[in-house]
């Protein structure tokens, strides 16, 4: 029997319109399912809508407009966006081979299940819904309260939520039902340490930790100053309440991961939820950092409150900014929308949904999961043009050019002999592993480590071109059986790449298949085995590629820088110019016995942060290929923004002895150019993997 794995992303709340951080956890979850759909597994997605609270009657007030009929207005807008970004909803069973589904928080059947939620608590724990009167400072944009000590201040010296940085409101005693919150801390907290899986990656692990043991406070849970809302079952402990509350929005909208598989509290008698059993023990909730506390926090108390199992794991990821700007409703120049920005990568490609894939490609590459991350349009350009466009595109392009035109509309023989020797067996080495590597990345929530892993064989497959040389082997007859092992090979290539991208770049693997000649269904393509590289192909029938990804060259990246860069940011002008300074002077010749004892490595930058009260100081955590990740404190916070460093491949002076650094021990030394100022860092040019050894 397979196994399930069930992946939601938050429900959205529908006074936003769709943006690029919707769409990263959206395309994150979409590539989890993917993946393990091809591998076998049941495999299950959901996404939605949160159409209920005090932020929805205020839009809807302003607009002219019941609630209702603003959340119908505004909800299909990002069930729209997701089925532009590659994704369906419709006949999914058929298309893709594993069950979507799209939730609104204000269909019956979540109502349903929502209240069915209030009445098992009240039945099981009493004791953790009572009645109590609350005041306190509230951010409707968060729909949570806060204490003095977590507000922030802003330039007018008001306080401001920490997360929206917008002035919050006081909320005058209102009454209201409490949930006991603070009887939970001690279960969670021995929840996360016996199940260190149950929150990734582990820094936000550590801070829910961190939260738990600072000790948690009962939480209002029902509003009697709004009625648009799912309303509080009545309590017969409270009769005089009946009719008066509804629930506390984050109660409503959490149990949408619960609600969209059935009914679990149906009564005896009628249809239970067989979905619920199946499906609830193995779902991986994807979110963003702010709603962590909520998550990891809340929605675990109420479940344990109510006798229910709690998730599998709580997917962290960070935030996006745009050019080093958060990604805000109010400041329209980070509101970037995907679906726009894949139309204009889409360019002159013969298959348009490509531009899709560059960027589902660009957000899942460009930054690991967990980090923040920053859409710098040079960078994405970069990206396209190297990736995209000369690595995958130029492999696809030559590779059926060749099969086309030496295999005669087939993809030549395998010649045992010849694959285990020279540029074969590296090919099908490499292969294997980037099949092992991206497996192991994508069960573990890595999506940046796998494609990274994918990547290797694509370039690979295009040094092999260039090590077998077909066109030379066409030349002599007495070289066919080769050319057929190579046009083979290629052929093995390419329908590896076409299943390893497929999670994330679902229309180029679908291009590259009919390219192919397969005809391999999505809902039938499954993840290859390591040990099968050229012996699992399809009948194959190759033709001639169209451009899939075609190079953005100068004049059309500045069209598009032009047209995606706020025109409210005026460049800077240009300095005066001035003397050089000139450099320091060389220091004192050294032997080659001495320069070897520095043993320089490749570094790949995970993460990075400010040191406290340290403004030069940056704490950036790097991988060496050592099996463990080391912590590194470089000097050049003053150059370099924290984002800007992360994925970046530096040089370590990794033989460094460990030094304490304003109460952080560093591990290594990051190699960069200047004196008193720091110019540039000393980076690789080419995805070298973490510890090569540099000399």
């Amino acid at each position: 029997m397979t196994r399930p794995f069930y992946v939601t992303t938050p429900i959205y709340y529908v006074n936003d319109v769709p943006h690029l951080g919707h769409a990263y956890t959206t395309i994150v979850a979409d590539a989890l399912a993917r993946f393990h759909h091809m591998c076998g597994d049941d495999a299950r997605f959901l996404t939605g809508t949160d159409e209920h609270g005090q932020k929805i009657v205020e839009a809807a007030e302003k607009r002219g407009l019941t609630p209702q009929a603003l959340t119908d207005q505004v909800a299909p807008r990002f069930r729209e966006a997701w089925i532009d970004l590659g994704m369906r909803f419709d006949d999914a069973e058929a298309t893709h081979g594993f069950a979507r589904d799209f939730i609104r928080t204000t269909e019956a059947r979540h109502k349903r299940v929502v209240q069915g939620l209030w009445k098992r608590i009240l039945e099981k724990n009493p004791q953790d819904l009572y009645l109590a009167t609350y005041e306190g400072w509230y951010c409707v944009g968060c729909e949570a309260f806060y204490t003095d000590s977590q507000l922030k201040k802003n330039a007018a010296d008001e306080s401001v939520c920490p997360v929206h940085e917008r002035p919050v409101s006081w909320v005058a005693k209102e009454t209201s039902y409490f949930f006991k919150l603070s009887a939970y801390g001690d279960a969670l907290a021995a929840h996360i340490e016996r199940h260190p899986h149950f929150i990734q990656p582990e820094q936000y692990r550590n801070e829910v930790l961190g939260f738990l043991r600072g000790g948690l406070r009962d939480l209002s849970v029902s509003r009697t100053s709004f009625t648009w809302g799912i309303p509080v079952p009545d309590d017969a402990r409270h009769p005089g309440e009946a009719g008066k509350h509804v629930m506390y929005v984050w109660f409503d909208a959490l149990t949408n991961y619960l609600s969209a598989l059935g009914d679990p509290f149906a009564p005896a008698g009628e249809a239970g939820a067989p979905d619920v059993t199946r499906y609830w023990k193995s779902v991986v909730h994807v979110i963003g950092k702010d709603i962590l506390r909520f998550h990891a926090v809340y929605w675990p108390a109420f479940l344990l409150s109510a006798g229910l199992p709690l998730p599998r794991t709580i997917l962290c990821h960070g935030w996006w900014a745009i050019g080093g700007r958060k990604i805000s409703k109010s400041i329209p120049a980070t509101r970037v929308s995907a679906v726009t920005l894949a139309g204009d990568l889409a360019g002159a490609s013969s298959v348009p949904a490509t531009g899709i894939d560059a960027v589902r490609y660009f957000l899942l590459r460009e930054t690991p999961l967990g980090n923040d991350g920053d859409l710098i349009y040079e960078s994405l350009i970069e990206r396209y043009n190297a990736d995209l466009a000369n690595d995958l595109g130029n492999l696809i392009n030559r590779s059926l050019t060749m099969l086309v035109k030496y295999g005669a509309g087939g993809v030549g023989t395998r010649d045992a002999a010849l694959a285990g020797t020279g540029a074969h067996a590296n090919l099908a080495r490499v292969a294997a592993e980037a099949v092992r590597d991206a497996r192991m990345a994508l069960d573990g929530f890595q999506p940046s480590r796998a494609l990274e892993a994918v990547w290797r064989l694509v370039r690979e497959a295009n040094t092999y071109i260039a090590a077998t040389e077909p066109w030379s082997l066409a030349k002599d007859p007495a070289k066919q059986p080769e050319l057929e092992h190579v046009l083979h090979t290629l052929a093995a290539a390419l329908w590896w790449t076409r299943l390893l991208v497929a999670p994330v770049l679902p229309a180029t693997a679908a291009a590259l298949d009919g390219w192919l000649g397969a005809n391999v269904a999505e809902r039938d393509a499954r993840w290859p085995s390591e040990d099968a590289f050229g012996t699992d192909l399809p009948a194959l029938a190759p033709r001639q590629s169209t451009p899939l990804f075609p190079r953005i060259d100068d004049k059309r990246s500045a069209v598009l820088l032009d047209k995606w860069l706020p025109k409210e940011v005026v460049a800077a002008p240009e300095p005066s110019p001035a003397a050089p300074t000139p450099p320091a002077p060389i220091a004192a010749t050294i032997t080659y016995d001495d320069f070897a004892k520095l043993d320089l490595r490749v570094g790949h930058v995970l993460a990075a942060e400010a040191v406290p009260k340290a403004k030069k100081l940056l704490k950036l955590t790097v991988d060496l290929g050592e099996g463990r990740h080391r912590t590194i404190v470089a000097g050049i916070a003053e150059a370099f923004q924290p984002a800007a460093l992360l994925g970046r491949r530096v040089l370590v002076v990794a033989n460094l002895a460990p030094r304490e650094m304003r109460g952080v021990t560093s591990e290594g030394m990051i190699l960069a150019a200047g004196d008193d100022a720091i110019l540039a860092l000393g980076t690789v040019d080419a995805d070298a993997p973490p510890g090569t050894r540099v000399k």
